[in-house]
């Protein structure tokens, strides 16, 4: 059978060490499920490759990436290499725009023996997804050098975008995600977190809102301002199943959110549009520990599992949802039974023993 094809960019810092793990448990994944081996296209990309190249990915790497099924991410940014405006290099923002990956999946777990942050019991409970809308928003003069205005040596202006056609995408998106969930258990439960009291961009968000929401009456729709919703992140995380939001609002709160199940290591991330989508860690490329055996792989290792399942409906292979289904139980299993042990978490195993312990995982079933 032929395979899938994804175009792996490992990029900066432990990029490079999760990507590897994830693609070492993708592979014992889909051998156990006797799926159709993945074939993947390395495009280098990142800031090493801006030092020595200038270019922030290779000349044809845009058109790669665009031409396969997939595109997984590592890492991408080193602090100390930047463009002249003193922002950090990142073409996968770029590849945000290109290809319109407008949905951010960004899920929130807990899993035992995972640190938990607040002492209150049922944030054991905690399972809530992230929506973030990841073209436009705050982030809109961030995707291309250029939108920014910059006046003098005295002024800069971002500007802060949103338009109905990509809003709708993103909460009809919102609502199908709500309903599958509910579908596995969870409540049926959606949330527009915003600031309509204030600006009217966020008003216009909400607005939309309420115009998707009638056509899915099995899903019940909630509100929260963002500062609000930040709150409650913190008051009660367990009361939330999907969260949809503007561009940095989701960038911020998606972190506050994973600092309560354990932090950025369990911090997985799909970006998908309408005919392409990215997979990467939430987290970022940490040099400081490159190379080390250091690096936690589970946020990579999550977002291989979530680019299975996206495989899955793009190639009509059943068989690469089970193996991501087979990854996610790995890693469950492998937390419940104290076996997964990150030095992130304070524990005794490296980027090579958790990749290890979540094979034997995967190869148990």
């Amino acid at each position: 059978m032929s395979g899938a094809t994804v175009a792996l960019i490992k990029g900066d810092g432990i990029g490079v060490d999760v990507a590897e793990a994830t693609m070492a448990v993708i592979a014992s994944a889909i051998s156990a499920e006797a799926a159709p081996p993945l074939a993947y296209d390395e495009i280098a990309a990142g800031a090493g490759y801006f030092s020595t190249t200038g270019q922030d990915i290779e000349p044809d790497g845009e058109k790669r990436a665009g031409a396969a099924d997939a595109i997984f991410l590592g890492a991408i940014g080193l602090p100390a290499i930047r463009h002249p405006d003193g922002t950090e290099i990142s073409p996968h923002l770029r590849l945000r725009d290109r290809f319109g990956l407008f949905a951010g999946v960004r899920p929130v777990k807990a899993y035992p023996n995972a640190p938990q942050r607040l002492a209150d019991p049922r944030a054991s409970g905690i399972d809530l997804v992230i929506l973030r809308e990841s073209t436009e928003g705050l982030f809109y003069s961030a995707a291309a050098h250029g939108r920014a205005e910059i006046i003098g040596n005295s002024e800069v202006r971002d500007t802060l975008r949103i338009t109905r056609e990509t809003t709708e995408k993103l909460h009809r998106f919102g609502f199908d995600l709500a309903r599958k969930r509910k579908a596995r258990g969870r409540p049926g439960r959606i949330t527009c977190v915003d600031k309509a009291n204030v600006f009217a961009s966020m008003a216009f968000f909400r607005k939309i809102f309420d115009e998707v929401a009638p056509g899915f009456p099995d899903i019940e729709p909630g509100y929260a301002y963002v500062d609000a919703q930040a709150l409650n992140l913190i008051r009660q995380p367990w009361e939330y199943d999907v969260l949809v939001m503007e561009n940095m609002f989701g960038d911020i709160l998606s972190d506050l959110a994973g600092g309560l199940v354990g932090g950025m290591g369990l911090a997985a991330c799909g970006e998908i549009g309408a005919e392409h989508a990215l997979f990467q860690p939430a987290h970022g490329s940490a040099p400081d520990i490159m190379g080390q055996d250091k690096a936690n792989p589970l946020a990579a290792i999550l977002s291989g599992a979530m680019m299975l399942d996206y495989l899955a409906e793009r190639t009509a292979q059943p068989s690469y949802a089970a193996a991501g289904l087979r990854i996610e139980r790995a890693v469950e299993a492998g937390f419940a039974a104290n076996a997964l042990r990150p030095m992130e978490f304070g524990g005794d195993m490296g980027t090579l023993a958790v990749t290890e312990a979540v094979i034997a995982a995967v190869e148990t079933g």
